[in-house]
């Protein structure tokens, strides 16, 4: 499997009726394949939209683009809108639970680390022996690492009820020692960064 994440950058104030336009557009989409989720930013890089799909393989991603651009109505008529877009594609930890349609939300934090050069399977080999008992403490949505995009990129999306919940979370895992499960080799991550999101109506991931 992969997955695709796809990153738009609006213009202020036309965050509501891009979403609604989208909305209105998804049933031709999903004919070929089903979203897995859609997110709109609430702290970080502001009047952003991610919406996240996955596939079998690259082959059936450039089959089904190329089926649904030719469907009337896809891709949602949102371009004047939009200021830039940010395509990267995934591939699942073998941890990583699948994108299936869930309420877990309705805060989602997206943390994206940069790694160096070589060492994201030392990254998924230390997050293996740690995330069983993380994710008894909130949600898992995905745990994945870049194939095309900004490479050596790890990408994990926690899911929380509030902000609230999401503080104390964190802060009881490290206390109790659970979390972070490690760097590993001194200077492994070299950036980190953090996003809130929060999921659109039609996102399947709540």
């Amino acid at each position: 499997m992969i997955i695709e994440v796809r990153t738009y950058q609006l213009k202020p104030g036309t965050l509501a009726e891009a979403e609604k336009r989208f909305a209105a557009a998804l049933p031709v989409r999903e004919k070929h394949s089903k979203l897995a989720a859609f997110w709109h930013t609430e702290v970080g890089a502001l009047n952003q939209i991610i919406h996240v799909w996955t596939y079998d393989s690259f082959a059936q991603r450039t089959a089904v683009r190329a089926a649904a651009t030719k469907e009337e109505g896809w891709p949602p008529p949102i371009r004047e809108f939009v200021v830039s877009q940010q395509s990267e594609v995934f591939v699942p930890a073998p941890f990583s639970p699948p994108l299936t349609p869930k309420e877990v939300g309705p805060v989602f934090e997206i943390r994206s680390y940069t790694i160096a050069p070589g060492a994201i399977p030392g990254v998924i080999e230390r997050w293996a022996g740690k995330i069983d008992e993380r994710v008894k403490l909130s949600p898992l949505v995905g745990a994945w690492y870049s194939e095309f995009g900004a490479l050596n990129k790890w990408v994990h999306i926690w899911a929380y009820k509030d902000a609230a919940e999401r503080q104390r979370i964190r802060a009881d895992a490290v206390a109790r020692g659970l979390w972070p499960p490690g760097s590993g080799a001194t200077g492994a991550i070299i950036k980190q960064e953090n996003m809130l999101v929060a999921p659109a109506s039609f996102s399947p991931i709540r």
